[in-house]
């Protein structure tokens, strides 16, 4: 199959999917494009600031994109080209850009609030307690891995008597570099549109410059060379004042500057495509079991459960429930940019999955013995090669290789902070009734809902579960995540229903990945259990934690769906 079919085909049905049923969905949930949002309502100067459109869009887009829809669909490429497109494009239209529109549109409605209050309001306190215990460990999770990752990629490397390799440090030294001054553009950013009300259009062009200015000087001065426990430690004060720091200084402006990167590195991967109009060695239909050739890697088992855990941010992402719902929610100008910046921002990221797709089945005799096989490597090897066959970009797949893997870098920061913010609001929204804020509450729950404590302990926890073991239980992420998905969509169904509006678009969705989440844990369980009881094994300690977390995600899952279902069942009588 030729790589420009696979991408303008898949391209065309999104954005008809945009215009027709994204269209549709707001018009039976009673979307009204001029309403007065919680940004203006409850305006405090820190959580709750409206953002321009194309600002919001810019963090929304960056926070939920990270590196997700590039591992998702490389990773599921095992089972060919068929599978992963379509479960990209029907799962991306009809699953996860509704989930993401349902939930931002229901906290929007909700006074800006997380999925749980949804839930609290629609289903019961006792429901809302459980999504957010689970939503907020899962949050912890991602701050532990997140930092390790960014840690990884900022430290240097010591040779065996201590000594520090210059030369093997550099690419990491840059990254580190190019990052910290990253951040001071965004807070100049912020100040210049904020403050000074400077213009967007002529401070983005600026901006975007000295993102490049950035790059330029990092890559070729980079003094700071610090060992991998010393940079968590760093990233942990930075994400502990980035969490309580005004969003207009920082988040939005840095997220907004950084969608650029994102958008330059999808930009650069549709010319290499256009340009080489390769045709892919990848196979259209492997079977439905993996059998653990492609990148010599462990099998992701049968395709039904493993395609749709697998795929998670290129067609249904959990943790965009918590982006939308937590800080995308709170910055919203108008009722009307739910669509484009929810619904049109998971698209988006399809089209990005489409682009993945495309890069593994160009590489594809590299990936499947094992040449090249993660896939942040695995995406810019195939788009850099691609751009190197265009006559005018030959002998530039070094650099475009750098860059991208420098723009994927930069996403796992982005994201570290905002899932930091998210577990904040989680925390102080645990000891909250429906409506109340920390203000409202006296004694112990004063102190635990404080932003400053509550972003501490936060802190605290997640980085001390990514100096130590978080790679353990790392594994259960995908079936967490997208148990988180099917209670969003569960919670936003049966919001819509309290409210009288058409919920029957949401009750297939969320049921298919009820079972696609039970289906993975108890698979889960059986291995763990399995090897924990085989003569010899070692680290039996783990298997069993990793088991009998799945055990408690698949009650909870239960618990929860049977609530959902009795709510839904009473309100249809």
């Amino acid at each position: 199959m030729n790589a420009v079919v696979i991408l303008l085909v898949g391209v065309v049905i999104l954005v008809l999917g945009y215009l027709f049923y994204g269209k549709w969905l707001a018009e039976q949930w009673g979307v009204e494009p001029n309403r007065t949002t919680p940004a203006h309502e409850l305006e405090d100067g820190n959580d709750y600031v409206p953002a321009k459109a194309p600002v919001l869009m810019g963090h929304h887009f960056s926070s939920i994109a990270g590196a997700g829809p590039i591992n998702g669909p490389i990773q599921a490429a095992v089972f060919g080209w068929v599978p992963v497109m379509l479960w990209v494009l029907i799962g991306g239209i009809f699953f996860g850009a509704m989930h993401d529109f349902g939930a931002l549109f229901a906290s929007v409605r909700n006074k800006g609030q997380s999925i749980g209050e949804v839930i609290a309001t629609s289903i019961g306190s006792r429901a809302k307690k459980l999504f957010i215990i689970f939503s907020y460990l899962t949050l912890i999770l991602v701050v532990a891995a997140f930092a390790s990752i960014v840690a990884n990629t900022f430290k240097a490397t010591y040779d065996e008597a201590g000594v520090l390799d210059k030369a093997a440090s550099a690419a990491n030294a840059s990254t580190a570099m190019i990052s910290v001054l990253f951040i001071v553009i965004a807070i100049i950013f912020g100040l210049m549109v904020y403050r000074r009300n400077a213009s967007l259009a002529v401070s983005t062009i600026i901006g975007v410059a000295a993102i490049v200015a950035c790059m330029a000087i990092g890559l070729n001065f980079h003094p700071i060379y610090l060992d991998g426990n010393t940079w968590m430690i760093i990233v942990g004060i930075y994400i502990a004042i980035a969490s309580v720091t005004p969003v207009w200084i920082l988040l939005q402006p840095r997220d907004y500057l950084s969608s650029f990167l994102l958008y330059g590195m999808m930009i650069v991967a549709v010319v290499g495509i256009v340009g080489a109009h390769p045709a892919l060695e990848i196979p259209a239909f492997t079977g439905f079991v993996d059998k653990a050739t492609a990148g010599a890697g462990t099998s992701l088992g049968s395709l039904f459960p493993a395609l749709f855990v697998t795929i998670a941010c290129g067609a249904i992402s959990g943790f965009h429930s918590l982006v939308g719902s937590g800080t995308t929610a709170k910055q919203l100008d108008k009722e009307g940019d739910a669509k484009p910046i929810a619904y049109g921002g998971m698209l988006i990221e399809c089209a990005l999955a489409l682009i993945s797709l495309c890069a593994v089945g160009y590489i594809w005799k590299d990936y499947v013995p094992g040449g090249v096989t993660n896939p942040t490597q695995v995406f810019a090897t195939g788009i850099s090669r691609m751009c190197a066959a265009i006559p005018f970009l030959k002998g530039a797949e070094s650099v475009i290789y750098a860059m991208l893997i420098l723009a994927v870098s930069a996403f796992c920061l982005t994201s570290l902070d905002t899932a930091t913010r998210l577990a904040r609001y989680m925390f102080q929204e645990f000891w909250l009734e429906p409506g109340q804020t920390y203000k409202d509450v006296t004694g112990i729950k004063k102190t635990l809902t404080n932003p400053y404590v509550a972003t501490i302990i936060t802190v605290v926890l997640g980085i001390a579960l990514g100096m130590t073991g978080y790679s353990n239980i790392w594994p259960l992420f995908g079936a967490a995540n997208q148990l988180l998905a099917a209670l969003g969509l569960l919670a936003v169904a049966a919001w819509l229903g309290k409210m009288g509006r058409n919920n029957k678009m949401f009750l297939f969705p969320m049921a298919f990945m009820l079972v696609v989440t039970i289906v993975s844990l108890c698979q889960t369980i059986m291995t763990n259990f399995k090897n924990a009881t085989a003569a010899g094994a070692v680290g039996t300690g783990w298997m069993w934690t990793r088991a009998g977390i799945a055990v408690l995600l698949v009650i909870l899952a239960v618990v929860l769906a049977i609530e959902g279902i009795q709510t839904l069942t009473k309100q249809k009588k």
